[in-house]
């Protein structure tokens, strides 16, 4: 029978950010746009949405809860705008097997803003009101003392009222806590078998199996290994299962949040595509100026003017206006920016502003530079152009192996197969990536353009070298400019790390990368659009040292980056093959004016 109730208060919510009614940061509004869009697209991938199973889990909290702290204590549990879109998400997405789709679900806010609460509030739920036999919830944190501040959430709310009952509480109803006060250490429905127990990082647990994992400030966690556990009984258990992560907006050094949080965030961009992963993400936006301007707060801060009182992070702002420290701090735990982080590796609005098309046969007569990046471990091969220009243009293949790519593509958040249905990587058969792939297309570009040189990292260049051989493709190894030239492709090696050549002539990355950067800032380049390419950007992290000599640190990277690895290269070879003519040409103009005089 239809429920009469005709309401869907998740997809009104997602309506109102997408429009612009609901003020909300970008991450925000990607899983907003993300849901209307499965609303159209998800049953092509086995997914459905239940209006009524949403509307039954949010009208929950406020027919059997009570507010038990904070400005609205004695006050129904009414669930905040945000709170809707996410419960409404978490219990209305089905899978193809009428199971709950997400069984990842990770929720970064402000400080504040009623995470712990919301999901103590939704182990009540699952443990005794959602019609699971034994269900298990799990309330985790980096020790004891920090699993416990949910699980007394939820307490303090099994021993609350239920509004309009005259005083009868949940325990009153049928669950049991084994403790009393702030020393109750487990809550059970002995009706239904289920339990919630708070569990440290370091305790151990015999076959749990949950359906729900929840754990509160994720970004003080010293280790992943406690959630990749919990992850992987979550992931093991038949049926409904989730593990629910809420946090602040951790710094780089808070290394498990920042990584679980940089995931979610590809997902919401659709740079990887992971169904069962739910995120909602509250940070300000770049360019926002939260010290100078109220109005981007609501971006970080969903719960302000409602349980969050304005004045609490005015007061703030007025403090942190005056002490460095505090602004950083301030700028993090409320505003969502990522103090510490090294972010993207330059201007994002420079390298947004660069990227376009590069069409190969345009190009035809412009000089090209070619660079290559073969990989160690055949996961991944990059190759790039550059052609010369007032304007750069610069355009990038890619390949990788068949062998293993489903689990690659979980590693490394790259969909390889979406991409190359996008014609953007190519996937070549077997174990190893055939580099005779590799070898037709650099042969294919010299045939087809006026290339100059190819710059290598010279890590396995022999494999590549060998494939010319089989082809018959001439082409000779820069040894030095005392050393005879040869016939066909000239292959040059570019310095990798951060080792520079002291007397200019050897091409190194320090200067490829200022070279690469300078141009992007003075819009003297085209970055051909490719979605691997913004992935590799994105992951990129730039290290420097004493004498501002800038690399590529791929160790501390935050995934691929063989792409801008031989954007740059290509790129530092392009620029100095151009100033070195230009100088040429200059000398060869003043010597011209002394011979006449």
């Amino acid at each position: 029978m239809p429920d009469s109730r005709l309401i869907d208060e998740t997809t009104a919510y997602a309506r109102d950010v997408v429009s612009g009614k609901i003020i909300a940061g970008e991450n925000v509004r990607l899983a907003c746009q993300r849901h209307l869009d499965d609303l159209k697209s998800g049953a092509k991938r086995g997914l459905r949405w239940d209006a009524e199973a949403a509307q039954d889990a949010i009208e929950f909290f406020p027919a059997m809860l009570t507010i038990t702290e904070g400005a609205k204590e004695g006050e129904p549990f009414t669930l905040l705008p945000w709170h809707v879109f996410v419960v409404g998400s978490v219990f209305g997405w089905k899978d193809s097997n009428g199971f709950l789709r997400f069984r990842f679900v990770w929720l970064e806010t402000g400080k504040g803003q009623a995470k712990s609460p919301l999901m103590a509030a939704i182990g009540i739920y699952l443990a005794g009101f959602y019609g699971k036999k034994r269900a298990e919830v799990y309330c985790i944190g980096e020790t004891k003392d920090t699993a416990k501040v949910m699980f007394r959430d939820a307490v303090a709310m099994v021993r609350g009222p239920i509004p309009g009952k005259g005083g009868m509480t949940i325990e009153d109803t049928g669950f049991v806590l084994r403790g009393s006060g702030d020393l109750t250490y487990k809550m059970e429905h002995p009706t239904s078998g289920s339990f919630m127990l708070p569990i440290a990082n370091n305790d151990s647990v015999s076959g749990p199996k949950p359906i729900l994992v929840c754990g509160d400030e994720i970004h003080e966690m010293k280790s992943n290994k406690g959630v990749e556990t919990w992850k992987a009984a979550v992931t093991k258990k038949h049926g409904d299962s989730i593990l629910m992560l809420g946090t602040n907006t951790p710094s780089i050094d808070q290394t498990v949040g920042t990584g679980y949080s940089e995931l979610c965030q590809k997902v919401l961009r659709g740079d990887f595509y992971d169904d069962s992963m739910f995120a909602y993400i509250a940070r300000i936006d770049k360019g926002d100026d939260p010290f100078n301007d109220e109005s981007c707060w609501v971006k970080s801060l969903p719960a302000l003017g409602v349980t969050y009182p304005v004045e609490n992070i005015r007061k703030q702002v007025v403090t942190a206006k005056n002490d460095i420290s505090t602004m950083l701090m301030t700028k993090r735990l409320y505003f969502g920016v990522p103090v510490g982080s090294a972010g993207f590796w330059t201007s994002e609005q420079a390298w947004d502003s660069v990227k376009g098309p590069v069409d190969e046969d345009e190009m035809k007569g412009r000089r090209l530079h070619l660079s290559l990046d073969l990989s160690q471990k055949n996961d991944l091969t990059a190759v790039s152009g550059c052609w010369e220009g007032e304007t750069l243009a610069v355009k990038t293949w890619y390949w990788t192996r068949e062998f293993e790519i489903e689990s690659r593509t979980t590693a490394d958040h790259i969909p390889y197969r979406e991409l190359a249905e996008k014609g953007e990587i190519t996937i070549t058969p077997g174990r190893t990536i055939d580099y005779s792939f590799v070898a037709k297309q650099i042969i294919d570009l010299c045939s087809s353009h006026d290339v100059v040189q190819m710059v290598v990292d010279p890590t396995k260049l022999e494999d590549l070298l060998k494939q010319f051989v089989e082809q018959g493709f001439q082409h000779w190894v820069y040894k030095g400019p005392d050393e005879p030239e040869g016939t066909g492709l000239k292959v040059v090696k570019h310095k990798q790390g951060k080792n520079i050549s002291f007397d200019g002539k050897a091409l190194s990355m320090p200067a490829s990368i200022t070279q690469l950067e300078d141009r992007m800032l003075n819009e003297g380049i085209v970055i051909d659009s490719n979605k691997l390419t913004d992935i590799c950007a994105s992951n990129t992290v730039v290290r420097m040292d004493a004498m501002s000599n800038r690399w590529f640190d791929k160790d501390v990277s935050r995934g691929r980056i063989d792409g801008m690895v031989t954007a740059a290269m290509a790129v530092g070879s392009a620029v100095s093959t151009m100033e070195a003519r230009e100088k040429t040409s200059y000398l060869d103009g003043d010597d011209s004016e002394m011979i006449v005089l």
